[in-house]
């Protein structure tokens, strides 16, 4: 929630007995006491909230495919399906949690009933792991034996999609709110604690990262060697000790509250219905400004000649020239903050097949790896869900070399504070999602190519004898991309909103990768239905080797490809909301 703040100073040597404003502490009452309430003793809490819901996730959500392509039965092609719906419910879902939170629950709150859907969900998911009656009997299919495995009961189904969907709903409530309750903890007027509020998010994100590399290191290890039972009961045990942590920081946290300020999302869909209303009007006769407003000094307005239609919700006066009581009648403020909403629609929509790239590499990735040879040593495998940790590790390297190297000389270069504008980065980042889908595709080809010249293609549980780090290139560009695009994104969507949306401008970002989810998994069931007619093999074969994922990897290359040209067409003619963001 986004607290009013007013412009003053904080003397420095007022620590401890000045109000800090916007907060409370647990019994309601204002914070005096800054080293009692806040900072980074409760921040450490959150953090650590953070690496065991991290750590939870993706302990479920690296290793998806293999569990339901094996134990459940599921093809190749409906598993990944499954997934990437699956994933943009988890992507899109943290929309309405942000909604509850900021209008209803309070960060604090959302935070706490999500954890314990987490647990809940996560508890039952291990539960359907191993009770044999909540899963289909064991199958192995060989090359000389044929004989189908057994489908999953409908029970079964549903018991294992309704405890995943539950995860998703607990991780919707989840995600917005961690990071910005972190923030809570510290007091932007005040100079030392701002410059720990900015730390806090390059440790949040740090570890944001660890969890998921640890997760994918441990977790996929136990459930392909060890038991998927015990693969699903570790992340649950995880965020039961998460929410534990959270709740021993209680009495310290400071909790922010809005006042009576206005709901952000109200105030934007009024405008759509005051205009809508008002739509036979050629133009605003009367307009009805609050005095508040008109003594406020705000920012110039960037693209008032855009989106006119949307002025017509400052109509005071109907057009039948009668009054109504309960007309809707909007301020400049509100009809120019919608504007800016509208204006990061194309932003928005040309990045998403980016996240259609991006939902490969938990699915399609896993599946070329778990056909190659993935040992280390003489004895040790690793599972192929853990290469996935490789994107984790290139971040983690890449960020500190994009702040300390990169964007010195790119300063050097344009004089701009960031180095490039924030459009640029994630034009980069787009660019760079392009090559890793033309290795991708390239090393498929020599993938399969390799089990043709060694005779495997009609033995698919065969190791081909070609090793899994030739799959790194990929996925060492996808970690690239990420640093250029999936930060750049966020501090896109963090600035460029309206002031009172940024608790929910993260939840924008996610959506990018919740409809993104959902293109992918519709563009393959097409692409399925398409090429595996007649009897013959489709792209997404249950054999890979007898699969053309190269023919899928080049069409999403081509895809990216378009995107990038409309998305420069865009970001050529958009507005920042301030030349700061520039």
């Amino acid at each position: 929630m986004e607290v009013s703040i007013t412009e003053q100073v904080v003397p420095l040597l007022a620590d401890r007995d000045s109000v800090i404003e916007g907060v409370v502490d647990y019994n309601g009452e204002k914070v005096i006491n800054r080293s009692k309430y806040g900072g980074w003793k409760s921040a450490s809490f959150i953090i650590g909230v953070e690496i065991a819901e991290r750590f939870a996730y993706y302990g479920i959500a690296c290793n998806l495919i293999t569990y339901l392509t094996g134990p459940l039965h599921q093809s190749t092609a409906v598993a990944a399906e499954n997934i990437n719906i699956w994933s943009g419910f988890c992507s899109m879902l943290p929309l309405l949690g942000a909604f509850v939170a900021d209008s209803v629950l309070g960060r604090f709150r959302t935070i706490l009933v999500s954890s314990l859907l987490y647990v809940l969900g996560l508890g039952l998911l291990t539960l359907s792991a191993i009770l044999p009656s909540l899963r289909p009997p064991d199958c192995e299919t060989t090359q000389e034996s044929s004989t189908p495995c057994a489908s999953p009961t409908t029970l079964q189904i549903t018991f294992f999609f309704s405890s995943l969907y539950l995860v998703a709903i607990a991780q919707g409530g989840h995600k917005p709110c961690v990071q910005a309750f972190g923030a809570d903890q510290f007091d932007e007027r005040h100079p030392q604690e701002c410059k720990s509020k900015s730390s806090f998010f390059n440790w949040w994100y740090f570890g944001l990262c660890g969890g998921t590399a640890i997760s994918l290191l441990i977790v996929t290890y136990i459930q392909e060697n060890l038991s998927w039972a015990l693969g699903f009961g570790i992340p649950c045990i995880s965020m039961a000790i998460a929410l534990i942590v959270f709740l021993l920081g209680t009495k310290s946290y400071r909790y922010s509250y809005a006042g009576n300020k206005e709901n952000p999302m109200l105030r934007i869909s009024q405008v759509f219905v005051a205009s809508a209303k008002n739509w036979r009007a050629n133009t605003p006769s009367v307009y009805c400004v609050k005095e508040e407003e008109e003594s406020e000094k705000t920012s110039v307005r960037v693209g008032a000649h855009q989106f006119k239609f949307l002025d017509k919700a400052l109509i005071s006066v109907p057009v039948d020239g009668s009054r109504s009581e309960d007309q809707i009648v909007c301020t400049i403020s509100q009809v120019e903050e919608t504007k800016v909403v509208l204006r990061l629609v194309p932003i928005w929509a040309t990045c998403l097949i980016y996240a259609v790239v991006f939902a490969q590499s938990s699915t399609f990735f896993t599946k070329q790896g778990s056909t190659m040879d993935r040992s280390i040593g003489p004895s040790f495998q690793i599972p192929a869900a853990t290469l996935q940790v490789v994107i984790s590790i290139s971040i983690v390297i890449l960020i500190p070399i994009y702040d300390r190297v990169f964007v010195p000389i790119a300063r050097s270069l344009t004089g701009k504070p960031s180095g490039i504008t924030m459009l640029q980065r994630i034009g980069s980042g787009l660019f760079l999602s392009i090559i890793s889908m033309v290795l991708a595709a390239i090393v498929e080809k020599k993938r399969l190519q390799t089990a043709l010249d060694f005779g495997l293609i009609d033995n698919p549980k065969a190791t081909i004898p070609m090793s899994v780090w030739w799959l790194a290139p990929q996925y060492v560009f996808f970690g690239l991309s990420d640093v250029f695009t999936m930060i750049g994104l966020q501090e896109f969507f963090y600035d460029q909103v309206p002031d009172g949306l940024r608790s929910v401008g993260l939840s924008f970002y996610l959506s990018i990768f919740g409809v993104g989810s959902f293109l992918s998994s519709f563009l393959i069931s097409i692409i399925q239905k398409i090429t595996g007619g007649s009897n013959q093999e489709s792209w997404f074969s249950n054999n890979l080797n007898r699969a053309h994922l190269d023919y899928f990897y080049w069409l999403l290359a081509g895809l990216s490809g378009l995107e990038l040209a409309i998305y420069i067409y865009f970001s050529k003619y958009y507005l920042y909301k301030k030349a700061a963001s520039l």
